[in-house]
């Protein structure tokens, strides 16, 4: 849902998904001499609370000196930004934004212009689509401040333990909840897996078979090269997890090419529901089948009830539990889905990977480099060159990227200084906005804990979602996600699997606020983490200067138009 206002110069517009409200404003420049910051006023009719919201930023002057880790309300200590998000917002919640323009000496700060907006969070089981996202950001000052600087997690989920509800919310319980749709013997379950090394997914699926379910499982089991320890990942603690749950019966092992030493990887991650044999509903999505990919990583879940995209989910499971020959399988799969010329219809369509060429990566890569509004994209493993040209050469005004790792881990150590120089050049250019994973390591500066990571991952540590957002805040937003990263191996070589959504304005809101969540989070992260040593972070500017750099030809003001829907400079 999307809510825009204007009163006494100042313009709020307020975007909301299920978990986060995003508030992004604007004011003339020449309203802005003397302007301190913006304070907000969130009331929750839903629950019938009112209060100011709270940041971590002060005034030297004004610095109440609590404890670390401590928030302030942003009527004292106001946001010297022009957007904010709520993440703290519940689904299917009614809520009124005040955003207030505070000026005067940071001991008495007045309001002289103020915006209230009224929105209603989405709800999380409405219409075809039901989209859940992970809280994938453990390393942060609401998790430290929750559990009191926590060890990291083990590797078995404990019921008592509340930090895995709060590190899943709701996405591991999505997963569970789907598979127990199938409630007898009228039903069937078709999952197909890259890492099947979840022991309460498994444990569900003996719990729904014990009912009479008919459950099948595809699981990838390429001999690929072993790790330091002499397992097989995923293989090895693939057939543990069956065996342990005693569903290996249930279980196809899926090999993609046995005559080659690094075969391609079964990447793909849903569940088919069908009842009567005939498929109802399809659940796919970045997320792997396994203790860090639903609690550790960042992931999305997203459950489609449409009848047609499960057939066609089935059909391509059908397949992969035959073992095709890999070129077969790209023959077949290549037929599936007619890569367009331009844009895509309408709706939602299913892309299948392997295919026969790169024609589906160059189809979002020409998506991407021509769209004249705004991307968003995620990269769990660097940006492919494809991608570097539509970030550097494209036409939006606006290219978000968040990646967990700067570089791909396939770049060679005579090459790196080259590759980091290409996407230093890319990330100066101000309608880039880049982000990478990282986290606070150290609290021995201003009033931030110290962060640390759950320990449940080793190779992706932050961003494993794989989404583009093509012009989200238009009326007709293009969402593209799945389990494919966007690289050549993920469209000619892995089994992999893609939703291209068209026209839904919903879907949209919920992947650009699950999207700004992470890119703030982890953006301001790398910000510091690139800072020197001992260099402390600025309080808050009392001399009304930050916002400056918001206007003219930066990067900044390229995001305050954008999201404040507001083009005066």
């Amino acid at each position: 849902m999307r809510v825009s206002k204007t009163k006494q110069n100042l313009s709020v517009r307020a975007i909301a998904g299920l978990h986060v409200v995003i508030l992004a404003w604007s004011l003339p420049k020449a309203k802005c001499t003397g302007l301190m910051g913006f304070a907000i006023h969130r009331t929750d009719h839903t629950e019938d609370e009112a209060y100011y919201l709270e940041g971590m930023k002060v005034f030297t002057a004004t610095d109440p000196h609590l404890a670390r880790g401590s928030l302030h309300s942003t009527r004292q200590q106001p946001i010297q930004s022009f957007g904010w998000s709520d993440y703290t917002a519940k689904p299917g919640h009614r809520y009124t934004y005040r955003v207030e323009a505070l000026y005067g000496p940071p001991d008495n700060l007045e309001v002289k212009r103020s915006v209230a907006v009224e929105v209603k969070t989405e709800q999380e089981e409405v219409g075809a689509h039901t989209i859940y996202f992970n809280r994938g950001a453990a390393a942060s000052q609401e998790y430290m401040r929750r559990f009191d600087h926590s060890k990291p997690l083990g590797d078995i989920p404990k019921a008592t333990d509340p930090r895995w509800a709060w590190l899943s919310r709701g996405a591991a319980e999505a997963i569970q909840q789907f598979a127990r749709r199938a409630s007898g013997p009228n039903w069937s379950l078709r999952v197909c897996a890259y890492e099947f090394r979840w022991g309460e997914f498994a444990a569900c699926l003996k719990e729904v078979a014990d009912l009479g379910v008919d459950v099948r499982i595809v699981y990838d089991c390429n001999s690929n090269p072993p790790e330091t320890d002499g397992s097989i990942f995923p293989r090895d603690k693939n057939r543990t997890t069956a065996s342990d749950a005693g569903i290996q019966t249930f279980c196809t092992e899926r090999i993609t090419r046995s005559d080659i030493k690094s075969p391609p990887i079964s990447h793909n991650k849903f569940i088919v529901l069908l009842k009567k044999g005939v498929p109802q509903a399809v659940l796919t999505g970045s997320t792997n089948f396994s203790v860090g990919g639903v609690y550790g990583q960042s992931n999305a879940v997203h459950i489609f009830d449409n009848k047609a995209a499960a057939a066609a989910y089935h059909d391509l499971w059908k397949l992969l539990a035959g073992n095709p020959k890999h070129n077969e399988l790209r023959d077949s799969l290549t037929t599936v889905f007619d890569i367009p010329d331009d844009q895509p219809d309408r709706g939602t369509h299913a892309v299948f990977s392997p295919r026969n060429s790169l024609a589906a990566l160059d189809w979002y890569a020409k998506l991407a480099k021509e769209s004249e509004d705004a991307i968003f994209m995620t990269f769990a493993f660097g940006m492919n060159k494809l991608f570097k040209d539509a970030f550097a050469n494209g036409s939006s005004r606006l290219r978000f990227a968040l990646m967990d790792k700067l570089l791909s881990p396939g770049v060679r150590k005579d090459k790196r200084e080259a590759a980091e120089a290409e996407m230093l050049a890319i990330r100066k250019l101000p309608e880039v906005r880049i982000a990478v994973g990282n986290r606070l390591t150290t609290n021995a500066f201003d009033n931030w804990l110290r962060e640390r990571l759950t320990g449940l991952n080793s190779n992706v540590q932050y961003i494993h979602t794989k989404f583009m957002l093509l012009n989200p805040l238009s009326d007709d937003p293009v969402v593209i996600a799945g389990s494919a990263n966007f690289s050549d191996a993920s469209t000619d070589s892995n089994d992999e699997n893609m939703l291209v959504i068209r026209g839904d304005k919903r879907v949209a809101d919920i992947y650009l606020g699950e999207y700004m969540r992470l890119w703030n989070h982890y953006a301001f992260r790398e910000w510091v983490a690139n800072k020197a040593e001992g260099q402390e972070l600025k309080p808050l500017d009392p001399d009304s200067r930050w916002w400056r750099s918001y206007f003219g030809k930066t990067q900044q003001s390229s995001q305050r138009q954008y999201f404040s829907g507001i083009e005066a400079s």
